[in-house]
């Protein structure tokens, strides 16, 4: 009765994993496709900021950059709240504030520069979103890598011990209750076979004796 039991809890935790792993795998292609096209974005924005600045260096000098640089002084803060997905912990990104649209002055700068900050203000905008989706996407990769092996420990290895187990004995119960029902029946057949109980009946002869004086024979 434990076996079974255990048989009956694991087929039900079979079926709960199994639930959870085709969850996992239908958010996670989506997650997957939400990530490559951010990912996608954010490169080709990094890539034209990154051209925009150094059209900036080449019109202003290393150093004229770097002091236009020094005048930013506010940054974007960044909280992190985490969510549940099926008993996946996921966090979500929520950013606020940034620096000022143009923290220089315009005497002393170039159009380069002024293309480069605006395209790090949009990637300072696509960032959090972007950490948040590729997050989301490794954490529900690893739960359901997890999920699997449970559900391939369950399906090829427990439940089929656990029903040949409970096969097992119940072959051996049956064959020890087919021995008593054989053993009952051959204690009844002996029973019915036995002798009834009594004196043993014998015939015997007594000596007779001529009381004419002949000699004694036997018989009647």
């Amino acid at each position: 009765m434990r076996i079974r039991q255990a048989l009956v809890l694991a087929q039900a935790g079979y079926e709960i994993l199994d639930k959870k792993r085709e969850v996992l795998t239908s958010e996670l292609v989506r997650m997957a496709h939400d990530a490559a096209q951010r990912q996608e974005r954010v490169w080709t924005m990094f890539g034209d900021a990154y051209r925009s600045l150094d059209m900036a260096r080449l019109a202003m000098g290393r150093e004229r950059l770097e002091w236009a640089a020094l005048s930013v002084n506010a940054s974007v803060e960044v909280e992190i709240l985490p969510r549940s997905v099926m008993g996946v912990v996921i966090p979500r990104v929520a950013a606020s504030g940034a620096p000022p649209e143009m923290p220089y002055g315009l005497g002393d700068t170039s159009v380069p520069l002024d293309e480069a900050v605006g395209q790090f203000r949009q990637l300072l905008a696509e960032i959090p979103a972007l950490s948040e989706t590729m997050t989301t996407v490794w954490r529900l990769a690893r739960e359901l890598q997890k999920t699997q092996r449970r559900v391939n420990a369950l399906q090829y290895i427990f439940i089929p011990q656990y029903e040949e187990t409970v096969a097992f004995i119940e072959s051996a119960l049956e064959e020890r209750e087919r021995e008593e029902v054989f053993r009952l029946k051959l204690l009844k057949s002996q029973a019915a076979e036995k002798p009834s109980i009594g004196p043993e009946t014998r015939e015997y002869s007594l000596p007779y004796r001529d009381v004419g004086g002949g000699k004694p024979t036997t018989g009647f």
